[in-house]
Protein backbone atom coordinates (compact mmCIF):
# COMPACT_ATOMS: atom_id res chain seq x y z
CA UNK A 1 0.00 0.00 0.00
CA UNK A 2 0.76 3.51 -0.22
CA UNK A 3 1.54 5.52 2.98
CA UNK A 4 0.80 9.19 3.01
CA UNK A 5 3.89 11.02 4.28
CA UNK A 6 2.44 14.33 3.05
CA UNK A 7 -0.54 14.46 5.57
CA UNK A 8 -0.36 17.05 8.11
CA UNK A 9 -1.48 15.32 11.45
CA UNK A 10 -3.70 17.11 14.43
CA UNK A 11 -1.47 18.11 16.61
CA UNK A 12 -3.99 19.55 19.40
CA UNK A 13 -3.74 16.92 22.56
CA UNK A 14 -1.04 14.60 21.53
CA UNK A 15 1.51 15.86 24.37
CA UNK A 16 3.83 15.93 21.98
CA UNK A 17 7.31 17.96 23.27
CA UNK A 18 7.97 19.20 20.02
CA UNK A 19 4.56 21.21 19.50
CA UNK A 20 2.55 21.68 22.36
CA UNK A 21 5.53 22.32 24.96
CA UNK A 22 7.67 24.97 22.43
CA UNK A 23 6.60 27.70 25.07
CA UNK A 24 7.58 25.95 28.33
CA UNK A 25 11.00 24.64 26.52
CA UNK A 26 11.91 27.02 24.46
CA UNK A 27 10.14 30.25 25.64
CA UNK A 28 9.09 31.25 22.49
CA UNK A 29 5.21 31.17 20.79
CA UNK A 30 4.46 30.38 16.86
CA UNK A 31 7.56 28.93 16.25
CA UNK A 32 8.08 26.02 13.95
CA UNK A 33 9.91 23.10 15.81
CA UNK A 34 12.66 21.42 13.56
CA UNK A 35 14.97 20.56 16.83
CA UNK A 36 14.04 17.63 18.91
CA UNK A 37 14.45 14.73 16.78
CA UNK A 38 11.42 12.50 16.20
CA UNK A 39 8.75 12.43 13.25
CA UNK A 40 5.59 14.16 12.11
CA UNK A 41 4.37 11.28 10.47
CA UNK A 42 2.19 8.31 11.74
CA UNK A 43 3.73 5.42 12.71
CA UNK A 44 3.31 1.96 10.98
CA UNK A 45 -0.71 0.77 11.00
CA UNK A 46 -0.05 -2.18 12.03
CA UNK A 47 1.79 -1.18 14.88
CA UNK A 48 -0.92 1.20 15.71
CA UNK A 49 -3.48 -1.73 15.39
CA UNK A 50 -1.25 -3.91 17.77
CA UNK A 51 -1.41 -1.46 20.56
CA UNK A 52 -4.57 -0.88 20.42
CA UNK A 53 -5.72 -4.42 20.09
CA UNK A 54 -3.47 -5.32 23.50
CA UNK A 55 -5.04 -2.43 25.10
CA UNK A 56 -8.32 -2.87 24.45
CA UNK A 57 -8.19 -6.22 26.94
CA UNK A 58 -7.92 -3.72 29.90
CA UNK A 59 -5.01 -6.08 32.03
CA UNK A 60 -1.82 -4.13 31.95
CA UNK A 61 0.00 -6.03 34.84
CA UNK A 62 3.43 -7.11 34.95
CA UNK A 63 4.64 -9.03 32.21
CA UNK A 64 7.34 -10.66 30.52
CA UNK A 65 9.06 -10.50 27.18
CA UNK A 66 8.00 -13.04 24.86
CA UNK A 67 9.61 -14.73 22.45
CA UNK A 68 8.12 -13.06 18.99
CA UNK A 69 9.58 -9.42 20.39
CA UNK A 70 13.42 -11.06 20.23
CA UNK A 71 12.56 -13.32 16.99
CA UNK A 72 11.75 -9.78 15.29
CA UNK A 73 14.82 -7.96 16.53
CA UNK A 74 16.88 -11.04 15.62
CA UNK A 75 15.25 -10.93 12.29
CA UNK A 76 15.73 -7.36 11.61
CA UNK A 77 19.29 -7.20 12.22
CA UNK A 78 20.43 -10.34 10.01
CA UNK A 79 17.97 -8.65 7.24
CA UNK A 80 18.82 -5.13 6.84
CA UNK A 81 22.00 -5.31 8.25
CA UNK A 82 23.31 -8.58 7.92
CA UNK A 83 24.48 -9.31 11.59
CA UNK A 84 23.68 -12.43 13.35
CA UNK A 85 22.62 -11.74 16.93
CA UNK A 86 21.86 -13.84 19.56
CA UNK A 87 19.15 -14.29 21.91
CA UNK A 88 20.90 -13.61 24.48
CA UNK A 89 23.04 -11.13 23.78
CA UNK A 90 20.00 -8.55 23.94
CA UNK A 91 19.46 -6.49 27.02
CA UNK A 92 16.50 -3.67 27.51
CA UNK A 93 16.83 0.01 28.08
CA UNK A 94 14.01 2.24 27.82
CA UNK A 95 16.83 4.46 25.86
CA UNK A 96 19.76 4.57 24.22
CA UNK A 97 21.28 7.35 26.58
CA UNK A 98 19.97 5.50 29.54
CA UNK A 99 21.90 2.88 28.72
CA UNK A 100 24.89 5.15 28.22
CA UNK A 101 24.73 6.07 31.57
CA UNK A 102 24.48 2.38 32.30
CA UNK A 103 27.24 1.43 30.88
CA UNK A 104 29.25 4.14 32.13
CA UNK A 105 28.65 3.24 35.22
CA UNK A 106 28.89 -0.49 34.82
CA UNK A 107 32.67 -0.08 32.97
CA UNK A 108 34.23 3.09 34.52
CA UNK A 109 34.85 4.37 37.88
CA UNK A 110 35.58 7.89 38.78
CA UNK A 111 38.15 9.56 36.78
CA UNK A 112 38.23 7.38 33.84
CA UNK A 113 38.14 9.04 30.07
CA UNK A 114 36.04 8.01 28.06
CA UNK A 115 36.27 9.60 24.06
CA UNK A 116 33.65 11.23 22.15
CA UNK A 117 34.19 12.67 18.54
CA UNK A 118 32.41 16.03 18.20
CA UNK A 119 30.54 18.10 17.14
CA UNK A 120 27.98 15.28 18.31
CA UNK A 121 24.77 14.30 19.81
CA UNK A 122 24.73 16.25 23.06
CA UNK A 123 23.52 14.07 25.51
CA UNK A 124 27.29 12.09 25.30
CA UNK A 125 28.46 14.70 27.69
CA UNK A 126 26.25 14.51 30.12
CA UNK A 127 26.30 10.53 30.18
CA UNK A 128 30.32 11.14 30.75
CA UNK A 129 30.64 13.90 33.46
CA UNK A 130 27.72 13.36 35.40
CA UNK A 131 28.70 9.52 36.00
CA UNK A 132 32.41 10.80 37.49
CA UNK A 133 34.50 10.30 34.36
CA UNK A 134 35.83 12.75 31.99
CA UNK A 135 35.26 13.66 28.40
CA UNK A 136 38.28 12.97 26.04
CA UNK A 137 37.14 14.56 22.67
CA UNK A 138 38.37 13.41 19.15
CA UNK A 139 36.87 16.57 17.22
CA UNK A 140 36.24 15.53 13.72
CA UNK A 141 37.52 17.12 10.85
CA UNK A 142 36.00 19.46 8.10
CA UNK A 143 37.22 18.87 4.89
CA UNK A 144 35.09 20.43 1.94
CA UNK A 145 32.35 20.01 3.61
CA UNK A 146 32.60 16.33 4.52
CA UNK A 147 33.90 15.39 7.93
CA UNK A 148 36.54 12.85 8.71
CA UNK A 149 38.08 10.92 12.18
CA UNK A 150 41.31 12.59 12.71
CA UNK A 151 43.08 9.10 13.47
CA UNK A 152 46.58 10.71 14.47
CA UNK A 153 44.43 12.12 17.25
CA UNK A 154 42.78 9.64 18.09
CA UNK A 155 45.64 6.91 18.36
CA UNK A 156 47.84 9.69 20.41
CA UNK A 157 44.87 10.50 22.86
CA UNK A 158 43.60 6.75 23.62
CA UNK A 159 47.23 6.28 25.06
CA UNK A 160 46.06 7.35 27.81
CA UNK A 161 45.60 4.18 30.63
CA UNK A 162 42.36 6.34 32.04
CA UNK A 163 40.54 5.72 28.66
CA UNK A 164 38.21 3.18 29.48
CA UNK A 165 35.63 3.36 26.54
CA UNK A 166 35.19 5.05 23.11
CA UNK A 167 31.31 6.49 22.25
CA UNK A 168 30.90 6.67 18.11
CA UNK A 169 27.51 7.80 16.77
CA UNK A 170 27.09 5.78 13.38
CA UNK A 171 25.38 7.10 11.83
CA UNK A 172 27.04 10.50 12.96
CA UNK A 173 24.23 12.85 14.98
CA UNK A 174 24.01 15.62 14.14
CA UNK A 175 26.77 15.99 10.86
CA UNK A 176 25.07 12.69 8.73
CA UNK A 177 28.19 11.08 8.20
CA UNK A 178 27.66 7.14 7.96
CA UNK A 179 30.93 5.79 8.29
CA UNK A 180 32.20 3.26 6.06
CA UNK A 181 33.77 -0.39 7.17
CA UNK A 182 36.85 0.89 7.04
CA UNK A 183 36.69 3.70 9.38
CA UNK A 184 35.31 1.08 11.53
CA UNK A 185 37.69 -1.18 11.06
CA UNK A 186 40.43 1.33 11.95
CA UNK A 187 38.86 2.31 15.00
CA UNK A 188 37.86 -1.44 16.13
CA UNK A 189 41.55 -1.89 15.61
CA UNK A 190 42.70 1.34 17.68
CA UNK A 191 41.09 0.21 20.82
CA UNK A 192 41.40 -3.52 20.61
CA UNK A 193 45.10 -2.46 20.94
CA UNK A 194 44.61 -0.34 24.05
CA UNK A 195 41.79 -2.27 25.32
CA UNK A 196 39.17 0.28 25.12
CA UNK A 197 35.78 -0.82 24.88
CA UNK A 198 33.64 1.09 21.55
CA UNK A 199 30.01 1.57 22.68
CA UNK A 200 28.41 2.51 18.97
CA UNK A 201 24.91 4.35 19.25
CA UNK A 202 23.74 3.33 15.89
CA UNK A 203 20.11 4.47 16.91
CA UNK A 204 19.95 6.27 13.00
CA UNK A 205 21.00 2.87 11.37
CA UNK A 206 18.09 2.10 9.67
CA UNK A 207 17.56 5.23 7.99
CA UNK A 208 20.47 5.49 5.08
CA UNK A 209 20.03 7.24 1.72
CA UNK A 210 20.89 5.91 -1.65
CA UNK A 211 24.30 5.44 -2.46
CA UNK A 212 25.39 4.55 1.05
CA UNK A 213 25.25 1.45 3.36
CA UNK A 214 25.36 1.17 7.20
CA UNK A 215 27.94 -1.06 8.80
CA UNK A 216 27.42 -1.85 12.11
CA UNK A 217 30.39 -2.08 14.49
CA UNK A 218 30.06 -5.37 16.02
CA UNK A 219 29.75 -7.18 12.50
CA UNK A 220 33.04 -6.07 11.27
CA UNK A 221 34.76 -9.24 13.52
CA UNK A 222 34.30 -11.66 16.00
CA UNK A 223 36.96 -9.61 18.05
CA UNK A 224 35.11 -6.32 17.39
CA UNK A 225 31.46 -8.43 18.67
CA UNK A 226 33.19 -9.28 21.68
CA UNK A 227 34.94 -5.70 22.19
CA UNK A 228 31.58 -3.25 21.70
CA UNK A 229 28.45 -2.49 23.02
CA UNK A 230 25.79 -1.82 20.71
CA UNK A 231 22.97 0.17 20.97
CA UNK A 232 19.56 0.53 18.46
CA UNK A 233 15.95 0.96 18.76
CA UNK A 234 12.87 1.19 16.74
CA UNK A 235 11.98 5.09 18.26
CA UNK A 236 13.78 6.73 15.40
CA UNK A 237 12.86 4.72 12.81
CA UNK A 238 9.11 3.89 13.16
CA UNK A 239 8.89 7.28 15.24
CA UNK A 240 8.22 5.41 18.67
CA UNK A 241 10.00 7.06 20.82
CA UNK A 242 7.32 7.87 23.54
CA UNK A 243 7.19 4.12 24.06
CA UNK A 244 10.76 3.77 25.73
CA UNK A 245 11.93 0.79 24.59
CA UNK A 246 15.96 0.20 23.16
CA UNK A 247 17.38 -2.35 22.25
CA UNK A 248 20.94 -3.10 23.74
CA UNK A 249 22.82 -5.82 21.78
CA UNK A 250 26.12 -7.01 24.21
CA UNK A 251 28.10 -10.76 22.89
CA UNK A 252 30.78 -10.41 25.68
CA UNK A 253 29.25 -12.33 28.12
CA UNK A 254 31.44 -10.67 31.29
CA UNK A 255 30.21 -6.97 29.74
CA UNK A 256 26.81 -8.32 29.47
CA UNK A 257 26.71 -9.62 33.19
CA UNK A 258 28.27 -6.11 34.61
CA UNK A 259 25.53 -3.96 31.96
CA UNK A 260 22.58 -5.90 33.83
CA UNK A 261 24.19 -6.11 37.49
CA UNK A 262 24.20 -1.87 36.43
CA UNK A 263 20.70 -2.23 35.47
CA UNK A 264 19.27 -3.85 38.64
CA UNK A 265 20.89 -1.31 40.84
CA UNK A 266 18.94 1.59 38.63
CA UNK A 267 15.91 -0.72 39.39
CA UNK A 268 15.08 -1.61 35.72
CA UNK A 269 14.14 -4.85 35.69
CA UNK A 270 11.28 -4.85 32.76
CA UNK A 271 10.17 -2.66 29.54
CA UNK A 272 7.49 -0.83 28.54
CA UNK A 273 4.54 -3.58 27.81
CA UNK A 274 3.26 -1.37 24.81
CA UNK A 275 7.20 -0.96 23.94
CA UNK A 276 8.07 -4.17 23.22
CA UNK A 277 4.41 -4.77 21.63
CA UNK A 278 5.18 -1.94 19.18
CA UNK A 279 9.00 -2.58 18.61
CA UNK A 280 7.31 -6.59 17.46
CA UNK A 281 5.46 -5.30 15.06
CA UNK A 282 7.41 -2.69 13.65
CA UNK A 283 9.85 -4.86 12.93
CA UNK A 284 7.90 -8.02 11.52
CA UNK A 285 5.62 -5.26 9.77
CA UNK A 286 6.91 -1.99 9.03
CA UNK A 287 9.68 -2.96 6.16
CA UNK A 288 7.89 -1.39 3.04
CA UNK A 289 7.00 1.58 5.38
CA UNK A 290 9.95 2.23 5.93
CA UNK A 291 11.03 2.13 2.08
CA UNK A 292 8.61 4.33 1.66
CA UNK A 293 9.75 7.14 4.30
CA UNK A 294 13.23 6.82 3.44
CA UNK A 295 11.93 7.71 -0.49
CA UNK A 296 10.37 10.68 0.95
CA UNK A 297 12.70 11.82 3.69
CA UNK A 298 15.22 11.84 0.64
CA UNK A 299 12.82 13.90 -1.08
CA UNK A 300 12.43 16.44 1.79
CA UNK A 301 16.62 16.93 1.89
CA UNK A 302 17.04 17.46 -1.59
CA UNK A 303 14.23 19.86 -1.57
CA UNK A 304 16.31 21.70 1.27
CA UNK A 305 19.20 21.29 -0.35
CA UNK A 306 18.30 23.07 -3.53
CA UNK A 307 16.10 26.07 -1.83
CA UNK A 308 18.89 26.75 0.56
CA UNK A 309 21.26 26.52 -2.48
CA UNK A 310 19.03 29.10 -4.35
CA UNK A 311 17.57 31.27 -2.53
CA UNK A 312 19.29 31.42 0.97
CA UNK A 313 22.83 31.27 -0.60
CA UNK A 314 24.38 32.92 2.30
CA UNK A 315 24.01 28.94 4.07
CA UNK A 316 25.90 25.80 3.50
CA UNK A 317 23.93 22.17 3.62
CA UNK A 318 26.60 19.79 4.93
CA UNK A 319 25.90 16.88 2.55
CA UNK A 320 23.95 13.62 4.71
CA UNK A 321 24.14 10.08 4.52
CA UNK A 322 22.14 9.31 6.24
CA UNK A 323 19.70 10.27 9.35
CA UNK A 324 16.49 12.46 8.82
CA UNK A 325 18.68 15.63 10.39
CA UNK A 326 20.67 17.86 8.49
CA UNK A 327 23.79 20.12 9.95
CA UNK A 328 23.85 23.42 8.36
CA UNK A 329 26.37 26.54 8.47
CA UNK A 330 25.55 29.60 9.41
CA UNK A 331 28.65 30.97 9.84
CA UNK A 332 28.38 33.60 7.00
CA UNK A 333 25.82 35.52 8.81
CA UNK A 334 28.41 36.80 11.71
CA UNK A 335 26.11 35.33 14.69
CA UNK A 336 27.45 33.22 17.25
CA UNK A 337 25.74 30.92 20.07
CA UNK A 338 22.87 32.35 21.59
CA UNK A 339 22.91 35.52 18.94
CA UNK A 340 22.09 33.06 16.44
CA UNK A 341 19.31 31.09 18.19
CA UNK A 342 17.56 34.29 19.68
CA UNK A 343 17.30 35.67 15.44
CA UNK A 344 16.20 32.33 14.39
CA UNK A 345 13.21 32.28 17.42
CA UNK A 346 12.09 35.84 16.99
CA UNK A 347 12.65 36.64 13.03
CA UNK A 348 12.59 33.38 11.31
CA UNK A 349 10.32 31.61 14.02
CA UNK A 350 12.26 28.38 13.27
CA UNK A 351 13.72 26.60 16.38
CA UNK A 352 16.73 24.61 15.50
CA UNK A 353 19.12 22.36 18.09
CA UNK A 354 21.95 25.26 18.04
CA UNK A 355 25.17 23.83 17.48
CA UNK A 356 27.15 25.12 20.07
CA UNK A 357 25.19 22.42 21.84
CA UNK A 358 27.06 19.65 20.49
CA UNK A 359 30.69 20.50 21.31
CA UNK A 360 34.11 21.80 19.58
CA UNK A 361 33.17 22.38 16.11
CA UNK A 362 29.42 22.96 16.54
CA UNK A 363 29.56 26.84 16.85
CA UNK A 364 27.66 28.88 13.79
CA UNK A 365 25.79 25.34 13.18
CA UNK A 366 22.12 24.36 13.42
CA UNK A 367 20.82 20.61 12.93
CA UNK A 368 17.61 20.85 11.23
CA UNK A 369 14.70 18.09 11.46
CA UNK A 370 13.26 17.17 7.90
CA UNK A 371 11.12 13.84 8.94
CA UNK A 372 8.09 16.13 8.59
CA UNK A 373 5.70 16.82 5.82
CA UNK A 374 6.47 19.18 2.59
CA UNK A 375 3.98 21.51 3.31
CA UNK A 376 5.75 22.56 7.02
CA UNK A 377 9.06 22.25 5.65
CA UNK A 378 8.35 24.73 3.13
CA UNK A 379 7.18 26.89 5.08
CA UNK A 380 9.70 26.55 7.38
CA UNK A 381 12.23 27.41 4.95
CA UNK A 382 10.21 30.44 3.36
CA UNK A 383 10.36 32.00 6.61
CA UNK A 384 14.01 31.50 7.06
CA UNK A 385 14.67 32.91 3.37
CA UNK A 386 12.84 35.99 4.67
CA UNK A 387 14.48 36.23 7.50
CA UNK A 388 18.10 36.51 6.36
CA UNK A 389 17.40 38.59 3.27
CA UNK A 390 15.79 40.79 5.87
CA UNK A 391 18.51 41.43 7.58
Amino acid sequence: MRYDFDKVFNKENTDSVKWNFTKKILGYDDVIPMWIADMDFETVPEVKEAIIKRASQGIYGYSETMAGYYDAIINWMEKRHQWKVEKEWLCISPGVITALNIVVKALTHPGDKIIIQSPVYYPFFNSISRNGCEILNNPLKSVEDRYYIDFEDLEEKIKDERVKLMIICNPHNPIGRVWTKEELQKIGEICLKHDVVVVSDEIHSDLIYRGYKHTSFASISKEFEQNSITCTAPSKTFNLAGLQTSNIIIPNKKLRKEYNIALENMGISRLNLFGVIGCEAAYKYGEEWLEQLLDYIEENKNFTEKYISEKIPKLKVVKAEGTYLLWIDFRELGMKGKELKKFMMTKAKVAFNEGFIFGEGGEGFERMNIACPRSILKEALERIEKAINNI
